[in-house]
């Protein structure tokens, strides 16, 4: 299946072209709706990272406030920092799964991480992740996460294991991807209710691949009322019916809900 099949209809807002004979071996991509007030954060978190070579890709889904305006302000000022940066803007809003399959396309490194515009990476983040992936049966290494907002505590403490995920999903979809990987699953499927990452590390185990958990606190997990988690995938009929699509995707999965 060609990568181009992933890709929603989107223009270009803003391009810092790859270096010559870049290392870099990630992309961050950051999906971006409505996040003005904190984008800037995201991306400063980004550029702090210490892996040396770097690339990122902000798909902004149609929003309707200023976050397309100050990402791409942010990267006039900082795109050197990266060996390549790109903006782009989807011509219709898809929603979550379709940007980050549009980031996926765009990406020209063997892996990508993928961010949320309302969460946060420590320094180490990539580096240690690039790191934890060295075998090539894993599909995508995932860092301990520290919830902060409006709740506390960490995700992604558990280590991975098919049996576990049979009954609901324990890691967040912060995590470094092999590309390869996600072409080869099909990339995301949009979801009504979203889990769509919970669906792709599904395909992942269904083709004999893993996930490699980091045993480090590598990136930070905001908790707010108006996430799609809280406002929409939580509630109890969301739930049942997006277990009922999971279970017909995969049939070994016995969730509860």
């Amino acid at each position: 299946m060609s990568s181009d099949s992933f890709a929603n209809p989107h223009s270009i807002v803003f391009a810092h072209k790859a270096r010559e004979n870049t290392r870099a071996r990630t992309t961050v991509v950051i999906p971006l709706y409505n996040y003005m007030d904190t984008i800037e954060a995201a991306l400063q978190s980004v550029k702090a990272q210490s892996a040396p070579e770097l690339s990122v890709v902000i798909v902004d889904d149609c929003s309707s406030d200023s976050s397309c305006a100050r990402a791409k302000a942010w990267l006039e000022c900082n795109a050197d920092r990266f060996a390549s940066a790109m903006l782009v803007t989807h011509t219709q809003n898809g929603g979550l799964s379709r940007a980050r399959n549009t980031g996926f396309v765009l990406a020209q490194t063997p892996f990508v991480f993928t961010l949320d515009a309302d969460n946060l990476l420590y320094p180490r983040c990539v580096e240690r992740c690039e790191q934890a992936i060295a075998d090539p049966l894993a599909a995508f290494a995932y860092p301990m996460l520290e919830v902060f907002g409006s709740a506390h505590g960490l995700l992604n403490t558990q280590l991975w294991n098919r049996a576990r995920l049979a009954r609901g999903n324990y890691i967040d979809a912060m995590a470094l991807i092999r590309r390869s990987a996600w072409e080869k699953a099909g990339g995301y499927v949009p979801m009504e209710h979203g889990w769509e990452d919970f669906d792709l590390w599904c395909s992942f185990a269904e083709r004999g691949w893993h996930g490699v958990r980091v045993p480090e606190i590598l990136a930070r997990y905001r908790v707010h009322p108006a996430s799609m988690l809280q406002s929409r995938t939580n509630r109890p009929m969301a739930l049942r019916a997006t277990a009922r699509a999971l279970k017909r995707r995969h049939r070994w999965l016995k969730l509860q809900h």
